[in-house]
């Protein structure tokens, strides 16, 4: 472990160059609005090419090849705890597709835990979209290209396509540079199109380095940490809903994101009888409270003062 800890301090500057790289924008294509529904009836069109130079596009393939085999090495030795998986459940016995959404903090434990279900992954174009790209595809995933900030309405609509089509979705909703944990409306634009549900979850590492320089402070966890992944309840976004009802649900959906990761995030910081409090309150259909809530009502119940919240770590 102690060796891994010195190789990983001593090349996060190196993968941070390589994964952040800036890409020109000049042709970038506006994000819609939450009132702009992408079309699902009208084939999708390619987002704008990005010209790479000859050094980016031999890079691709190397950055892709590390990456894939890191996940393949460290996924298998991860640790896996899910909380509220009733809630993912109920969307499968519904047998409908969904509209997975989570910070792009946690890519990597997600990809390694999502792999091979066939799910439609948003990809951005630019130079660290196309390596990977081919990393995620290798471990089960398809591809849909846009992002918030070139292709979005291209992307959105075919992803649009493929939730009619029956396949499930998912977008890093922060991504693909920022602000971090703050919900870019894309999940809500495609759920009043589709009519299905945003199924939202947070994974949080015991033991992981943490990139400090780069705008998401991704995090890579340490072979055979302990995982905690948070699903939340499912958001249907009304097929007539109007501004207002859509400025909600997109509070709505920020609002549940911060929940499973303030919870996931301070998972391994808590007792044991504090992890028991909260599996027993999200076992409970529509009851995922936070743990200050439930806490406080414990507090009530035994006459006992309520302890502090543990920071979340982000």
């Amino acid at each position: 472990m102690q060796l891994i800890v010195r190789l990983l301090n001593g090349i996060p500057d190196c993968i941070t160059r390589l994964y952040y790289t800036a890409v020109a924008n000049d042709t970038s294509t506006a994000q819609p609005s939450a009132g702009q529904a992408p079309s699902a009836s009208a084939a999708p069109a390619a987002p704008p090419a990005v010209q790479l130079s000859r050094w980016r596009q031999r890079q691709i393939p190397v950055i892709a090849w590390i990456a894939y085999w890191f996940v393949r090495l460290i996924g298998p030795t991860l640790r896996l705890e899910i909380v509220g998986i009733h809630n993912a459940v109920q969307i499968r016995d519904k047998k409908q597709p969904a509209i997975g959404a989570f910070w792009h903090r946690c890519i990597f434990p997600a990809i390694w835990i999502w792999r091979r279900r066939g799910i439609v992954v948003l990809n951005t174009v630019n130079f660290d979209g196309q390596w990977t790209r081919r990393v995620i595809e290798r471990l089960g995933f398809g591809t849909a290209q846009g992002s918030s900030t070139r292709g979005a309405i291209e992307g959105l609509t075919a992803l649009a396509q493929h939730l009619e089509q029956g396949r499930h979705v998912a977008l890093t909703i922060d991504g693909p540079r920022g602000p971090r944990y703050v919900a870019k409306p894309g999940a809500v634009i495609l759920g009043r199109r589709t009519g299905k549900p945003i199924s939202v979850f947070h994974i949080g590492l015991k033991s992981a380095h943490t990139f400090r320089k780069s705008w998401d402070l991704f995090r890579l966890p340490y072979p055979f940490s302990r995982a905690v992944m948070f699903c939340a309840p499912p958001i249907q976004i009304p097929a007539d809903a109007d501004g207002s009802v859509l400025k909600e649900k997109q509070a709505e959906v920020q609002s549940s994101l911060e929940l499973v990761q303030d919870i996931a995030e301070s998972w391994f910081a808590l007792t044991e009888d504090e992890r028991d409090l909260i599996r027993d309150d999200w076992r409970q259909s529509g009851l995922c409270r936070p743990l200050s809530a439930l806490r406080r009502l414990n507090a009530t119940e035994s006459g006992q003062a309520s302890p502090e919240l543990h920071k979340s770590s982000r």
